[in-house]
């Protein structure tokens, strides 16, 4: 049995093509990042124009959120990413999903991951609420 964090892309990014762990520069992003690697057992990133991206995949800087997407392209974009899963084993029995992400991301690929254990420690809080909360369970580890 093992935890996979997903983590939602964020629109501050490096100006050049890098890691997917290192292209998102913002503070909430960095802390879901440190997060993730302490509490899962491996990561992915959650991005709106890639889907499913290892954190090390090299990709380049892009400007694309679901918040401006329409419920079909955000329901389309949640079949693709499920689809990655399976393509990369990650959808293994006994598996627990920790949602680092915001509602867009989450709200459909999550109904995908029924059959699966999740956890979301940040649901229903606001970016400022999220840092703070991050910025306590980091001190803490």
């Amino acid at each position: 049995m093992s935890t996979i964090a997903l983590v939602s892309c964020v629109k501050s990014k490096r100006s050049s093509d890098s890691p997917a762990r290192d292209l998102y520069t913002s503070a909430l992003f960095r802390k879901m990042r440190a997060y993730a690697e302490r509490n899962a057992d491996g990561w992915y990133v959650l991005s709106a124009k890639y889907g499913l991206v290892h954190p090390g995949t090299i990709i380049e800087p892009y400007e694309l959120t679901l918040k401006t997407m329409s419920r079909a392209e955000r329901r389309a974009w949640a079949d693709a990413v499920h689809k990655q899963m399976q393509a990369q084993g990650l959808l293994q029995p006994g598996r627990t999903f920790l949602w680092l992400a915001g509602r867009p991301y989450k709200e459909d690929l999550a109904g995908l991951l029924a059959g699966y254990s999740q956890e979301d420690p940040l649901a229903g809080m606001q970016i400022g609420v999220r840092l703070q909360w991050l910025n306590q369970q980091l001190q803490c580890g």
